[in-house]
C-alpha cells in the first residue's frame, strides 16, 4: 500500500527553512514505529534535512538531478513512475514522507493518509500542504499519543 504520512500545523504548515518547524518527540517516535520495517520515499530536500538513512527502512530518495553517496539502505530514484514500479515488488508498505512536492507528485496514488495534527500555527513557515489534500478521503481512526497530539488515519473513499 502507498501511504502518505505527515505532521501538519493548524495552518497546514509542514516546513520552515528546510526543517520541521516544531519538535514533538511523541510524533517522531510514532513516525519511527509506523514506518519501521517498510520503505520510505522522500524528496531530496527532505533527505538532506534528515542527514542520514532512517534505520530499519528502505530509504528512497527522489531527485531528478541530484546524486547521493551509495549506501546499503538507500536508493536514489529519478521519478514517481520508477518508485511506483518498484512499489509493486515490495513486500512492505511504501510511505510518502515529504516534502511538499513529493506529496503533490504522489497524491494520485496515495491510498491512505496518516496525519499528525500539530496543535499550533507556524506563522513564518515556508512550506505547506494544500488545504484540499484529503479530498476523496474519509477519516477512519484517531490515535492519541500525547496530551495534545494525535494522528488521524484517512482512507480513500470507495467510488460507487
Amino acid at each position: 500500500m502507498i501511504i502518505g504520512i505527515a505532521a501538519i500545523a493548524k495552518n497546514y504548515a509542514i516546513g520552515k527553512n528546510g526543517k520541521l518547524p516544531w519538535h514533538y518527540s511523541a510524533d517522531l517516535k510514532f513516525f519511527k514505529q509506523t514506518t519501521s520495517g517498510n520503505a520510505v520515499v522522500m524528496g531530496f530536500n527532505t533527505w538532506k534535512s534528515i542527514g542520514k538513512p532512517l534505520a530499519n527502512r528502505l530509504n528512497i530518495v527522489l531527485s531528478r538531478f541530484a546524486n547521493i553517496e551509495n549506501q546499503p539502505t538507500v536508493l536514489l530514484m529519478r521519478s514517481k513512475d520508477e518508485v511506483s514500479a518498484l512499489a509493486k515488488y515490495l513486500s512492505c508498505d511504501l510511505y510518502v514522507a515529504g516534502g511538499a512536492k513529493t506529496y503533490e507528485n504522489f497524491s494520485d496514488v496515495i491510498e491512505k493518509w496518516i496525519v499528525t495534527e500539530i496543535p499550533e500555527n507556524v506563522e513564518d513557515a515556508d512550506t505547506f500542504m494544500p488545504a484540499n489534500f484529503l479530498d476523496g478521503f474519509e477519516q477512519k481512526e484517531t490515535i492519541e499519543f500525547a496530551a495534545d497530539l494525535r494522528a488521524k488515519i484517512y482512507e480513500k473513499k470507495v467510488q460507487s
